[in-house]
């Protein structure tokens, strides 16, 4: 059967504006160790990393050793910093709320991010959005963050243990993303993706199956007629 029966959400650059929050906090943390990180460096190479590979690479890319104690730490205090951060600063992406109610009421929802989860929870509570979501996959889930596939599989796997919920499959499954990894994991989850021009151009985000500019554009309706072809039995 060709029809959207779940949809998938990242988080930060998604439903949350939160990029410029992880930025600072990461830079703060990693000119403590007298690496500096540039904004057009973070956006280039950093974004669709959980923290954990964020500061893999930033200490890949300056020689330095990446003991698993240095990267814990650095861990903590980035969330820390972070935590902080959003308690001043709470934005959600126009059109979010909106969408957000409407495939609720619809389709079962998913988060998969490398968030943290305790980050992704209080962000939601606060913009009243929680209930809406069946399960979250945050950083602390997986192993193996985007672009491996695993965080989309992990979210499946959740909706699929949600009580009197038709068993999914990747093809029945539409993610939201904003980075390239992100498109990239959905792809290798076998999973079609909507890709959002919040943090990237739309240039940057060919890979996904279909573009907007903001999910204050979106229905689902057209995502299924687009993706899927005519949804079969409802409008």
């Amino acid at each position: 059967m060709n029809e959207l029966r779940a949809i998938i959400f990242d988080f930060d650059g998604v439903i949350a504006d939160t990029e410029p929050l992880h930025f600072a906090a990461l830079q703060r943390v990693l000119v403590g160790i007298d690496i500096t990180l540039t904004e057009a460096e973070y956006y280039a190479d950093y974004l669709g990393f959980d923290d954990r590979g964020c500061f893999l690479e930033a200490l890949r890319a300056h020689k330095r050793e990446a003991s698993p104690a240095l990267v814990g730490e650095l861990m903590d205090r980035k969330a820390q910093a972070y935590l902080a951060a959003i308690r001043d600063h709470l934005a959600i992406f126009p059109g979010v709320r909106e969408l957000v109610h409407d495939a609720a009421a619809r389709v079962p929802l998913a988060i998969a991010s490398g968030a943290l989860r305790n980050e992704i929870e209080v962000i939601l509570e606060e913009a009243g959005l929680r209930k809406a979501f069946c399960h979250i996959t945050s950083a602390e889930d997986v192993m193996r963050g985007k672009p491996a596939p695993d965080p989309f599989l992990h979210a499946m796997a959740g909706l699929n243990r949600q009580p009197a919920q038709p068993t999914l499959t990747p093809q029945d499954c539409l993610v939201i993303e904003d980075s390239l990894p992100g498109i990239r994991a959905a792809r290798a989850a076998g999973m079609k993706v909507l890709a959002v021009a919040n943090t990237h151009t739309v240039q940057d985000l060919g890979e996904a199956d279909a573009i907007t500019h903001s999910l204050a554009d979106t229905r689902l309706s057209d995502l299924q007629s687009r993706l899927w072809g005519p949804a079969q039995g409802h409008s």
